[in-house]
């Protein structure tokens, strides 16, 4: 893999995706952000086996391929890098480190196999359907009061959506509970959302 990329299009999904990425880990690969580089565009991606974030933003490729790097760290030198300087990060072979390039800066960090990455569940999805941010945002907000927080009934810890009907009409339904307290808000079904599962 060899990109070249202005450091302030690097830096924006870089932070946002390096958010989510804990500080101390058990599992050395989750510390890492999947870097994809392939036509014109690089994807980036992070977990914390909970909540996948990815992010893509267009830029040079040189050569196509992927990695894993330290996602912390990768963002503190991105971070620290000059405004407006061309950023080259090159991963060539099998040796085990990415390079960093930016003027007369150069870095090298470790990596970890591609394979060793966890697998994103999305990809296996059945139902796939468009939400506006307002109403993910009413669904949230109007239920998100009743999550429970005790680790002990973690199956409490969410929002339950779920296709219903409404009288006649298809609905898409958002519960939470914490087994004191009850919240229930329900929109009009979004197109594609039939069959979702629950």
């Amino acid at each position: 893999m060899k990109i070249t990329i202005d450091r302030a299009a690097l830096l924006k999904p870089l932070a946002h995706v390096q958010s989510v990425v804990e500080r101390r880990n058990t599992i050395p690969i989750l510390a890492n952000v999947l870097l994809r580089a392939a036509d014109g565009s690089l994807s980036l991606t992070a977990t914390d086996m909970d909540l996948d974030v990815v992010e893509s933003v267009g830029c040079s490729v040189d050569q196509a391929g992927q990695t894993t790097v330290p996602a912390h760290t990768l963002y503190e030198i991105v971070r620290k890098l000059p405004d407006g300087s061309e950023v080259e990060l090159a991963a060539i072979g099998d040796s085990g480190r990415m390079t960093i390039r930016a003027g007369r800066s150069n870095f090298s960090l470790p990596t970890l196999p591609v394979e060793e990455f966890p697998a994103l569940s999305g990809d296996t999805l059945a139902t796939g359907f468009v939400l506006s941010a307002a109403d993910a945002k009413t669904l949230i907000d109007r239920t998100r009061f009743a999550i429970s927080t005790e680790e002990t009934r973690y199956y409490l810890n969410g929002i339950f959506l779920h296709e219903t009907k409404a009288g006649d009409m298809p609905v898409l339904r958002a519960v939470a509970t914490d087994g004191h307290r009850l919240a229930r808000v329900q929109m009009p079904l979004p197109s594609g959302a039939a069959g979702m599962p629950r």
